[in-house]
C-alpha cells in the first residue's frame, strides 16, 4: 500500500511539472538578446551549400547552429529548440542541399567543454530537426557522408572527456540515421581525434583514435591506445598502422589529418608522441615519412587541425594558436594572418572550410568568433554579427540605464547596456573591453560605476577605471610568501555592508577594506588541500599544458549574506561547503551534511537568501567526474541540514546557477547546462523557459534591484535580458491562476521620459552589424486577457454547424487602454490587439492630440487617437477594459534621471501646447469642412440630367465654380494635390502652424519668445485664413445650396463659421 501511494504521488508529481508554467501563454514575455557580438565566441564547425555558396553553417562551441543565406552578411540560430547547444560538425549532403546532419558536443576537450546529445538531422534546411540518436556519446567531432549515397554516414564520437565509457569510437549507418553500427572501437578511454574521407574514394577512411582523459585537477593526452588506422571498405575492416609504415615509435596523442583533394595520394598527419611532427604518406597511407617538427602548433588536445589546399597539394593549412600556411608539403609554416595589432585575427583556431574548386574561398573559426576570405587569406572579414561569447559570470550596476557585466571565455572582461535611449539597438560599440585574458566575474564598485573589479586565468585580478582604460593589478600575495592556490575562475564578491572592501579566494578567503590595495586573510585552508591533486604544473600527457586550467583544491565562491554581516559561505572545487557565523574567525565545513552528492564534487555557486541569514541554496555540479545529474540542495538552518530542489526528474542538465526573488520568495530561477528554469511554487515544481530564450549553458543569473529584471549570463549566446519579472512574482505571491483570469493587470514599473539619441558610429546598420533587441521605450504595461468563456462555447458550436462553408476571417480581440490624469481625465485612449493569456504593451508616454489637416477625417469608428504632447512626470491611472471587464493600475513616470530637468519649466510649456493643438484643430476642422463640401458637390452632380434638363446644366457650372474656389482655399492650408518630387512650401498655413511643434516637442527649459513669436504667427496666419473660409460657406457657399435645393436635390449639412476655440 506504502509503495502504491507512493507512486501516486510521484505521477502527480510528474504530472504537475509536465504542465509546469503554460509557456504559449506567456509568449508575449521574451528574453532579450543584448549581445555582444564583436567579441564572439568559439566556432567549432563550418560547412557551405557547393550548389549556392551564399548558404552557410556554422556550428560553435556552446552556442548552437547558425545559417546565413546571404553569404556571411546576415545570420539567424536554427538550432535553440534542440537538446544541446554544443555543436561538434555539421555537413550537408553532397546530393541534397535540404538535408544537413549535426554531431552534437565540441571536439575540443579543455577545461570548459560543452557536452551535446548526440545526432540530428534535417531535412528542410534546419527548419525542424529529428534527433537520431547516440546522445550517452557526449562529444562528436566528425560527421562525414557518403557522397555517393547519402543514406551512408560515419559518426566520429570523441566521448566525454571526463570519464571512461563505452560510447565513443566510429559508428555508421546505412539507412539514414535510423540505426547505427559501431564500427570502431578500442576502449573505454579512446575516441576519435580526428577521421577523414578520401574524396574519390568514399569508401576509404583515415581515423586517429586518441586515448585521452580530463580529470578537474589534471589533463593526459596520449597512450597505448592511441593510433592511426585505415579502411578501404567502409569500416568493415582496418588496418592499425605504426611505426614499421613509418609512424612515430612510442605512445601517440592526437592527430590532424588531410588528404590533399588535386592528389589523394597525398595527405599529411599532425601526429602528437614524444617529438610532435608533421608526416607525410605519398602513397594513400600506407608508407609515412617525417616532414618537419618546427613551428608546427603547441597544444595539440586544444587544436589539431590540418587542411590541404584544393589544388596544390603542398599548400597545408595548419591551425593551432595562429593559423601558419606552408607552400612546400610541410617542410616550412609561416602565419597567414596577424593576431595582435593592426588588421589582427582572434588566435585559438578550431575550424576551416575551403571551396573544393576556388581555394581563394576560406572560411575559419576560433575562439572569437567567424572570420571569411576570398583572396587566399590575404585579407578577412570578421563576422561581428554571431553573438556566441562565453560568459563566465554576470553582473551588473545601477545607472541609468543600467549595465551589464562579465568576463567571456579567452575574451576578456566587458560591459555592456542592458538597455540604450537610442536608436538601432544596442550596437557592438556600446560593450567596453575592462580586463584582458579569459574573463571572468566583474565587481562594479556599488557607489561609482566608473571603477570596479575584473579577473582574468589563475587568480589574476585588477582594479580598472572606465574612464581612462588603466587597471592596476590587485592580486593578493600571502604575507609569509606561501603559494596562493587560485582556480581558473577565482572567486569575488563584494561586500554588501561596505562598498569598498571586497572578498576574494585562493585557499584562503582574503579582504580588503580599501578596493584591493591591502589584503588580509581571514579564514585558514578551505579546501582539502589533497597534495596528490595539486600537480598541473605536469599536467597535459604527451605535450605539457600547465596553463592553470587544472589548479585545483582552491575556493569557487564566496557569498557573504545581506542579511548579517557575520555570515559568509565558501564553496569549493574539491566539494567543500564552509561557513562562518563570526566573519572569519571560526569556520566549519557543511558538505558532510549534503546527502546525495558525491563526495569532492565541485561548488560552483552558493547564493545566500536576502529573507533569512540562515537559508542558502547551493549549486553543485559533477560532471567533471562523468556525473551529469543536477545537484541542487536548500537549507534553512545554516547548513545544518539541507533539501534537494531540483533534480533530473525535473531539470534537464547539470546545474550551473540559481537565483531567487528578493521580494517573493516562491519565484526562483535556475540555470542549467541546457537552458534556463523558473519556479513559482517554491522549487515544488520547473518549467524550461523558452519565450526569447534558446537551449543553453545558463552560466549565471541576477535580479536587477530597481527594474526587477532577470540578467543572464550564459555560456555560448552572450547575455540575455528578461525584462520586468513582476507578473510572474505575482502569479508566485497569488493563490489563483492568474493566467486563467478574464482580466488582470500586473504593477506596471516606473515609466521614463528618456532623452532619446541616435546610434553612435554607424547610424543605418543594414544586416551585417550586430543590434543587440532593445527594451522598448515608454510604460510597459503586462496584463492578462482571456475570452469569455460562453463566447468559447459559442465559437466552438458555430463551428461546427459550419464544417462546410468557408471559414471567416478570425477578428482579432482587442482591449481598450484609457490614461487618467490626477483629476480623472481621460488623456490618452487606444485600442490593442491581444491574445489569450499574457500580453505585453507599451504606452508611449504621450497624452490624446488632435489630427493634423492633411489627414482625412477617419471612416472606422475604432481608428487609432492621434498622439500629443508628452504627459508631465506623475502619476497616471491606466484603465484597461473588454467588454463589462475593467482593472487599472498606476504608472508612476519619471523625467530622464541622467538630467537635472526642472518640473515646472515642462509644466509652464502647457498653455502653449493646449493653444497650439486649439489652432491646429480649428485648421483640420476647416479642411473637414472643404474636403465634405467637395464630397457634396461630387454627389450632386451624380444626380444631375445634363442632358435633358437645362437647370441641371445650370446646377454644373455652379458646382464647378464652388470646386474651383475650394480648391483655392484647400490649397491655402496644404500642398497642391499631383506634384512631384520634394515639395516645401512654407506659405500654407499647414506649415505655418507646424513651425512652433518642434521648438515645443524638444523644450525642457520652460517658454521662451520664440515660442511666443511662433504661437501668435500661427494664431494671426489661421485667423486669416479661416475668414476667408467662413465668407465662403456663409455666401458662395450659401447660394449653390439654395439652387441645389430649389432643384429638390439637397445632400446640405447646415456650417457655423469657424473659429479658434
Amino acid at each position: 500500500m506504502k509503495q502504491k501511494t507512493l507512486y501516486i504521488l510521484a505521477l502527480l508529481s510528474s504530472i504537475l511539472f509536465a504542465d509546469g508554467l503554460d509557456m504559449k501563454k506567456l509568449k508575449a514575455m521574451k528574453a532579450r538578446s543584448i549581445g555582444p557580438g564583436g567579441m564572439s565566441g568559439r566556432v567549432t564547425a563550418i560547412d557551405v551549400v557547393l550548389s549556392n555558396t551564399d548558404v552557410m553553417y556554422v556550428g560553435t562551441a556552446s552556442g548552437g547552429l547558425w545559417k546565413s543565406e546571404s553569404g556571411g552578411v546576415k545570420w539567424e540560430p536554427i538550432f535553440d529548440d534542440q537538446k544541446s547547444a554544443s555543436i561538434g560538425d555539421v555537413a550537408v549532403d553532397p546530393t541534397n542541399s535540404d538535408v544537413i546532419w549535426v554531431g552534437s558536443g565540441e571536439g575540443n576537450p579543455r577545461n570548459s567543454q560543452s557536452a551535446g546529445y548526440g545526432v540530428y538531422k534535417s531535412i528542410d534546411a534546419g527548419k525542424t530537426w529529428e534527433y537520431k540518436g547516440l546522445g550517452e556519446t557526449r562529444n562528436i567531432h566528425r560527421v562525414l557522408i557518403n557522397p555517393k549515397n547519402p543514406d551512408i554516414v560515419y559518426i566520429g564520437a570523441q566521448g566525454s572527456a571526463w570519464g571512461d565509457s563505452e560510447n565513443r569510437g566510429i559508428y555508421k549507418t546505412t539507412d539514414g540515421g535510423d540505426t547505427w553500427e559501431k564500427i570502431l572501437y578500442i576502449d573505454e578511454s579512446t575516441g576519435i581525434g580526428e577521421l577523414v574521407m578520401d574524396p574519390q574514394n568514399p569508401n576509404k577512411l583515415i581515423a586517429n583514435m586518441w586515448q585521452f582523459r580530463r580529470w578537474p585537477w589534471f589533463f593526459k593526452s596520449g597512450g597505448a591506445s592511441s593510433g592511426l588506422y585505415i579502411t578501404f571498405d567502409g569500416g568493415n575492416k582496418w588496418k592499425k598502422l605504426s611505426d614499421k609504415d613509418g609512424l612515430p615509435k612510442g605512445d601517440l596523442g592526437r592527430m590532424g589529418l588531410a588528404i590533399a583533394r588535386s592528389n589523394p595520394k597525398i595527405i599529411y598527419a599532425l601526429i602528437e608522441s614524444k617529438k610532435n611532427a608533421l608526416y607525410k604518406s605519398e602513397d594513400g597511407g600506407f608508407k609515412w615519412k617525417k616532414v618537419s617538427d618546427k613551428n608546427i602548433g603547441g597544444r595539440p588536445f586544444y587544436y589539431a587541425e590540418i587542411y590541404v589546399d584544393p589544388i596544390n597539394e603542398n599548400r597545408i593549412y595548419n591551425l593551432h594558436t595562429y593559423v601558419t600556411v606552408s607552400n612546400d608539403g610541410g617542410k616550412t609554416f609561416k602565419s597567414l594572418m596577424t593576431a595582435y595589432g593592426a588588421n589582427g585575427v582572434h588566435p585559438d583556431h578550431h575550424a576551416f572550410w575551403g571551396h573544393p574548386d576556388n581555394p581563394h574561398f576560406i572560411i575559419e573559426g576560433n575562439d572569437g568568433g567567424l572570420n571569411i576570405s576570398l583572396d587566399r587569406g590575404k585579407t578577412w572579414r570578421f563576422v561581428e554579427n554571431l553573438p556566441v561569447a562565453q560568459f563566465y559570470h554576470i553582473n551588473y550596476d545601477m545607472d541609468w540605464p543600467y549595465n551589464v557585466y562579465g568576463g567571456m571565455q579567452d575574451n576578456g572582461s566587458w560591459r555592456g547596456p542592458a538597455y540604450v535611449w537610442r536608436a538601432g539597438g544596442i550596437r557592438n560599440s556600446y560593450w567596453e573591453e575592462l580586463f584582458f585574458g579569459d574573463g571572468f566575474d566583474v565587481v562594479p564598485h556599488p557607489a561609482n560605476s566608473r571603477y570596479g573589479y575584473a579577473m582574468s586565468q589563475q587568480g589574476n585580478v585588477g582594479r580598472y577605471d572606465l574612464t581612462t582604460g588603466h587597471t592596476q593589478l590587485i592580486k593578493p600575495v600571502h604575507p609569509e610568501g606561501k603559494y596562493l592556490r587560485f582556480n581558473w575562475n577565482a572567486a569575488i564578491a563584494q561586500d554588501p555592508f561596505d562598498e569598498d572592501a571586497i572578498f576574494y579566494g585562493s585557499q584562503f578567503v582574503h579582504y580588503s577594506t580599501d578596493q584591493g590595495n591591502n589584503w588580509k586573510i581571514i579564514s585558514p585552508d578551505l579546501t582539502t588541500n589533497d597534495k596528490t591533486k595539486q600537480e598541473q604544473h605536469k599536467s597535459g600527457g604527451l605535450t605539457f599544458d600547465a596553463t592553470g586550467a587544472e589548479n585545483y583544491t582552491t575556493i569557487l565562491a564566496i557569498e557573504p549574506s545581506t542579511v548579517d554581516k557575520s555570515v559568509i559561505w565558501v564553496g569549493t572545487d574539491d566539494g567543500n561547503v564552509q561557513l562562518t557565523k563570526d566573519r572569519g574567525k571560526t569556520w566549519n565545513n557543511m558538505s558532510k551534511k549534503i546527502y546525495g552528492v558525491p563526495k569532492g564534487s565541485w561548488v560552483p555557486q552558493i547564493v545566500s537568501s536576502s529573507y533569512n541569514a540562515a537559508e542558502a541554496v547551493v549549486i553543485i555540479n559533477n560532471y567533471r567526474r562523468n556525473d551529469w545529474k543536477p545537484y541542487v540542495f536548500k537549507t534553512e538552518n545554516y547548513g545544518n541540514s539541507w533539501k534537494s530542489i531540483a533534480t533530473e526528474e525535473n531539470v534537464w542538465g547539470h546545474a550551473l546557477s540559481y537565483a531567487q526573488d528578493p521580494i517573493e520568495p516562491k519565484l526562483q530561477f535556475l540555470g542549467t547546462e541546457f537552458g534556463l528554469y523558473v519556479s513559482i511554487d517554491g522549487s515544488k515544481t520547473w518549467t524550461k523557459w523558452t519565450n526569447g530564450f534558446p537551449t543553453v549553458s545558463t552560466m549565471d543569473l541576477k535580479i536587477h534591484p530597481r527594474e526587477h529584471d532577470l540578467v543572464i549570463g550564459t555560456f555560448g549566446r552572450a547575455a540575455y535580458i528578461l525584462d520586468d519579472i513582476r507578473p510572474l512574482r505575482e502569479m508566485a505571491r497569488s493563490t489563483d491562476n492568474l493566467l486563467e483570469k478574464r482580466l488582470h493587470f500586473f504593477e506596471p514599473p516606473v515609466a521614463v521620459l528618456s532623452i532619446n539619441r541616435q546610434a553612435a558610429g554607424t547610424r543605418f546598420e543594414a544586416n551585417a552589424i550586430f543590434s543587440g533587441e532593445n527594451r522598448k521605450t515608454g510604460s510597459m504595461l503586462t496584463f492578462v486577457y482571456n475570452p469569455e468563456s460562453e463566447k468559447k462555447e459559442k465559437n466552438k458550436n458555430s463551428a461546427k454547424n459550419k464544417e462546410k462553408k468557408k471559414k471567416p476571417v478570425e477578428k482579432k480581440e482587442k482591449v481598450k487602454m484609457e490614461v487618467l490624469d490626477a483629476d480623472g481625465n481621460i488623456i490618452r485612449t487606444v485600442k490593442h490587439n491581444v491574445e489569450p493569456g499574457l500580453n505585453r504593451v507599451y504606452w508611449g508616454l504621450r497624452r490624446k492630440g488632435v489630427r493634423r489637416p492633411n489627414a482625412p477625417k477617419p471612416t472606422k469608428p475604432d481608428a487609432r487617437e492621434p498622439s500629443g504632447p508628452p504627459v508631465l512626470p506623475g502619476e497616471y491611472t491606466v484603465r484597461l477594459s473588454h467588454g463589462k471587464e475593467s482593472v487599472t493600475q498606476v504608472v508612476n513616470v519619471i523625467t530622464d534621471p541622467r538630467v537635472g530637468i526642472n518640473k515646472r519649466n515642462l509644466e509652464r510649456l502647457e498653455p502653449i501646447y493646449k493653444k497650439q493643438m486649439k489652432i491646429t484643430s480649428s485648421v483640420t476642422k476647416a479642411m473637414d469642412q472643404i474636403r465634405e463640401a467637395k464630397s457634396i458637390i461630387t454627389s450632386v452632380n451624380k444626380m444631375l440630367e445634363v442632358k435633358t434638363n437645362n437647370s441641371h446644366k445650370a446646377l454644373q457650372k455652379s458646382g464647378k465654380a464652388m470646386s474651383d474656389s475650394l480648391k483655392i482655399l484647400e490649397e491655402l492650408i496644404v500642398n497642391k494635390k499631383g506634384l512631384q518630387g520634394i515639395v516645401r512650401s512654407p506659405n500654407i498655413l499647414s506649415a505655418k502652424i507646424q513651425g512652433i511643434g518642434r521648438y515645443l516637442y524638444s523644450n525642457l527649459t520652460g517658454p521662451n519668445t520664440s515660442h511666443e513669436y511662433l504661437l501668435n504667427y500661427s494664431e494671426v496666419e489661421t485667423e486669416k485664413v479661416l475668414n476667408q473660409i467662413n465668407q465662403f460657406f456663409l455666401n458662395d457657399w450659401q447660394e449653390y445650396q439654395l439652387k441645389v435645393e430649389d432643384a429638390d436635390l439637397s445632400l446640405f449639412k447646415s456650417y457655423k463659421s469657424i473659429k479658434i476655440d
